[in-house]
């Protein structure tokens, strides 16, 4: 009996250190940046906020743009991984069904980016690179369809780690899913590695 008391009394003081050790302050970092807003719980006077700037790492503007360009590429990778298992819906860019463009097209407008609805249209925007310079958010455009030559399908490049490039792509059998580029299929049909960023 001694000992159940001994663990409540325990259990209490634990409680109670945790409830108190929350912070008092709610904080809010603005997407994209690093500064932050310090906003004090039950706050009625706009001078209680503290704002916060950022600071400047860098002055090299290069490769801040570069880290901002990789950091957008990533935010749409994440964006588009949520779609993953939707299924296939020719002319769709929702969550009740998409097409391969639907998927980018979609993924890229989610952060302000606006490309053409269809992939070959899409064939068309940004840069044509090399496959051994696809990068995390470049675009892959296949050849699908035998009886034209146009592109007809587009891909979103997730990693290429020692070579192997992934792609998430919405495919008419299995809907959205990540695929390699080195199956044969998808080698076959390839055309193109485009970038955007």
């Amino acid at each position: 009996m001694m000992f159940l008391k001994n663990m409540t009394t325990i259990l209490l003081i634990i409680s109670f250190c945790f409830t108190s050790c929350k912070s008092s302050k709610g904080i809010v970092v603005k997407k994209g940046t690093s500064s932050k807003t310090i906003i004090p719980k039950r706050t009625t006077d706009i001078s209680d906020v503290t704002y916060i700037e950022p600071k400047d790492l860098s002055t090299n503007t290069e490769a801040n743009e570069n880290h901002s360009t990789n950091s957008k590429a990533f935010d749409i990778i994440d964006y588009a991984k949520q779609f993953s298992g939707v299924k296939y819906k020719f002319g769709g860019a929702t969550r009740d069904g998409m097409d391969c463009s639907g998927l980018v097209f979609e993924s890229f407008r989610a952060f302000d980016i606006i490309l053409p609805r269809i992939s070959r249209d899409m064939a068309k925007q940004g840069e044509k690179i090399s496959l051994k310079n696809t990068q995390e958010g470049d675009l892959l455009f296949f050849r699908t369809m035998n009886r034209r030559n146009d592109i007809s399908h587009v891909g979103l490049v997730v990693t290429t780690e020692n070579g192997d490039i992934e792609f998430i792509h919405s495919t008419t059998s299995a809907g959205v899913i990540v695929s390699k580029l080195s199956e044969s299929y998808w080698d076959k049909a390839f055309v193109e590695a485009r970038r955007i960023l």
